[in-house]
């Protein structure tokens, strides 16, 4: 539901019901270690199929989704009633440089700023209330214009950084946005998605 709900408020989650399993971005030689020479590799999909809902995505038991493994999915191997819970770095790590949450950051930052208005007040507003359902405080709406002018300062004297963070994910970035502003509004989309209001339910 995390990776789901990345996906939702950046506009990339494909939605329809059916089909057959997807495989998602995963690191690179993920199954050489754990298979025999005559079983297949992973192939990563391409397209829509990389933004399904993840109860569609391709499961291993012996090697499972390591982002899904992060935030405690059980293993499949027995029934479980309630799953564990845990808070570790890992799960921070999975929400920073997981491809899927950078890119759906990039997409969300984008729609903040086509649909949020020309203020950077508004834009807050609406990247809180995309991510966490709600508007923000005062006191939270303070800490998001200083944090994001601090990104903005640091995208525009680092543009190749900029450029770097753009080009993660498969989804074609807006040319007509200036790609240092994109690329502060994606870092901070990014953190917000990675706060404990973002992923928990209570």
């Amino acid at each position: 539901m995390i990776r789901d709900h990345a996906l939702s408020a950046g506009g990339l989650l494909v939605g329809w019901l059916g089909g057959e399993s997807v495989r998602p971005y995963q690191p690179p030689g993920l199954w050489d270690d754990v298979v025999y020479e005559n079983v297949p590799r992973f192939v990563q999909d391409h397209g829509e199929k990389l933004y399904r809902r993840s109860l569609y995505t391709y499961w291993k038991r012996s090697v499972p989704p390591p982002n899904m493994q992060a935030f405690d999915a059980p293993s499949r191997e027995v029934c479980v009633l309630t799953r564990a819970k845990t808070n570790t770095p890992l799960a921070a790590l999975v929400l920073m440089n997981d491809p899927t949450f950078v890119e759906a950051s990039r997409k969300l930052a984008g729609r903040v700023l086509r649909d949020g208005g020309a203020t950077a007040e508004s834009r807050l507003t609406l990247l809180h209330r995309l991510v966490c359902g709600r508007h923000p405080t005062e006191h939270e709406l303070g800490l998001l214009s200083g944090a994001l002018a601090e990104l903005q300062t640091s995208f525009h004297a680092e543009p190749a950084a900029a450029k770097r963070l753009l080009e993660v994910g498969e989804t074609p970035r807006d040319e007509s946005l200036d790609a240092a502003e994109l690329a502060a509004y994606a870092s901070l989309a990014n953190a917000v998605l990675g706060t404990d209001e973002a992923i928990t339910r209570n």
